[in-house]
């Protein structure tokens, strides 16, 4: 088996997956978890958060191919999915919300590592990838999105002062454009494969 590294495709494959997570953008959420849940484990929600997407990356076309799905259908529906959060940072409205209580023993787990980080956005974006990159190549952007999703949940309030709320309005907005973008490009390269 050949390992095929290549920068551009990390680079892409990165910055779709840093759009998706939006840890930036959520920063007011992890605030706002750190007050009610008193405490967040940085480490044990990345490495929590990065197990289930690389997992999910091993396993999810297997779980496709149980229930009759390509991986082409999915990236499909991922471009649907991509689209709608991309919509939710541009325009500032939510279409999905959770109203689970927040366990302070579990927080660092639930909600924020699953479904915050490791959601159905990422989970589905993983797959959505792999129908066009090679798997080495997405494994160094989920480990480097991992990386710097650590740095951030370790200096969150620091970076919350630094930006204040307008920068951090703005960083959602601009990544929410390029998400958009990669929702639209990802939909037509793949639902032309359906079609063939």
């Amino acid at each position: 088996m050949s390992i095929n590294f290549n920068f551009k495709e990390i680079f892409t494959a990165f910055m779709v997956l840093f759009a998706v997570i939006d840890i930036i953008g959520n920063i007011p959420i992890i605030i706002d978890l750190r007050k009610k849940a008193g405490h967040i484990q940085s480490g044990k929600a990345s490495l929590i958060a990065g197990f289930i997407m690389i997992l999910f990356l091993f396993l999810g076309k297997s779980l496709l191919s149980l229930i009759g799905i390509d991986v082409n259908s999915f990236a499909v529906a991922g471009s649907f999915i991509l689209f709608f959060i991309a919509l939710e940072m541009i325009l500032g409205i939510t279409l999905y919300k959770d109203n689970g209580d927040i366990n302070a023993i579990t927080a660092s787990v639930f909600p924020l590592a699953f479904p915050l980080i490791a959601g159905p956005g990422s989970l589905t974006t993983l797959l959505s990838l792999r129908a066009e990159f090679h798997i080495e190549n997405i494994i160094v952007a989920v480990l480097l999105n991992i990386t710097f999703l650590y740095l951030v949940l370790k200096t969150s309030s620091k970076i919350e002062r630094i930006l204040g709320p307008n920068g951090i309005q703005i960083i959602r907005k601009v990544f929410g454009v390029i998400l958009l973008a990669i929702s639209v490009k990802l939909f037509a390269a793949n639902i032309k494969i359906l079609f063939v």
